[in-house]
């Protein structure tokens, strides 16, 4: 499963993902946990102190090395160069799974033991100095995109994302690689009206949305959220004396949680599973080729001077994205735009 988890800054987003991928991890369920926030909390969430979170190796700075690795032996892709964060897999590109060791995980995935459990961490990387004024951390985001476009995930198997806060994963098609995102919603107008735009601007890619009321104080929480939300509000997480004294620095066991809550998690895990079994491949493909090509011509355009939508390969054969390329004034543009 590849599930997302998105919502307002300061609505609880990284902590409830942090808990999930606890209870994914204390039942047996292979995990990988992905940090990509621009406020990278989630390995402080799963228990690293800030120096420990903060020697985590970057997605974006390996990216080269992740797509040298990924292209494989694809003979439509000759470099890593030409290869962006929408280039989908094809004839030779190289695959990656949630149980194996791989170049990839070698470099950028560090194991975090729980005290139920283990997963393994991949991190998007905080802005550097030197992105500052001259790059946008969707570049970064774009490793993200890169690996779900690669990845082969089983029904027990799981990739969790901790996303961007508010509607910001809309600048890029990431937001279509999920089988199913959790919105999380405090009951207060600011919190619901994230929760209208994601699902306005979902609307139209068939993303499975469901929404996780947090901070709900009472009968009338409740009734606001249901009231402004409506079918698809999931669930409530209430407050809890254990994710106060985890925010504090304290590691309780995670068998310590409160009852309800804990049980809040197990309905997560079965929503994700449920939704595992309505995927549709061939969408998913869909979506991947619209970006891919809506990106090529951002890139045509930017790297030759003019307009090659009408030269795209329109020989695209699903279920089998090639990562091919339109030829220009003499140059080979990859069907993407740079990362």
């Amino acid at each position: 499963m590849k599930i997302a988890f998105v919502g307002k800054g300061g609505s609880g987003k990284t902590t409830l993902s942090a808990l999930f991928i606890r209870h994914l991890a204390a039942i047996g369920r292979p995990a990988i946990a992905v940090d990509a926030d621009i406020n990278q909390h989630l390995g402080p969430a799963l228990g690293l102190t800030d120096a420990q979170a903060a020697e985590l190796p970057s997605l974006g700075t390996h990216l080269p090395e992740i797509k040298e690795y990924l292209r494989g032996s694809n003979p439509l892709i000759r470099s890593a160069d030409e290869m962006i964060k929408t280039t989908p897999p094809g004839r030779g590109s190289r695959l990656l799974r949630i149980v194996e060791e791989n170049p990839v995980y070698a470099a950028c995935a560090r194991p975090i033991a729980l005290d139920e459990g283990s997963v393994r961490l991949l991190a998007t990387g905080a802005f550097t100095e030197e992105d500052l004024g001259v790059a946008c951390y969707h570049s970064k985001v774009g490793a993200v995109e890169l690996l779900l476009n690669h990845l082969v995930d089983g029904p027990d198997e799981y990739l969790v994302t901790d996303m961007t806060a508010g509607s910001d994963s809309f600048a890029s098609g990431l937001f279509t690689r999920f089988d199913l995102t959790f919105l999380v919603a405090e009951p207060t107008r600011k919190g619901v009206s994230v929760y209208r735009q994601y699902r306005d601007y979902a609307q139209d890619f068939g993303v499975q949305l469901r929404v996780i009321g947090n901070k709900v104080q009472g009968p009338d929480d409740l009734a606001f959220l249901r009231r402004e939300v409506g079918d698809d509000l999931l669930t409530t997480f209430g407050q809890s004396d254990w994710v106060r004294r985890l925010e504090q620095g304290a590691e309780p066991p995670l068998k310590s949680l409160e009852p309800a809550n804990r049980a809040v998690l197990e309905l997560l895990r079965a929503e994700a599973e449920a939704a595992y079994g309505r995927r549709d491949a061939r969408r998913y493909t869909e979506q991947a080729v619209l970006f891919h090509r809506r990106n090529a011509e951002n890139w045509a355009n930017a790297k030759v001077g003019i307009d090659l939508a009408t030269q795209v390969d329109e020989d695209f054969v699903l279920g089998e994205p090639a990562g091919e390329f339109a030829t220009a004034g003499g140059q080979a543009a990859p069907a993407g735009a740079t990362a």
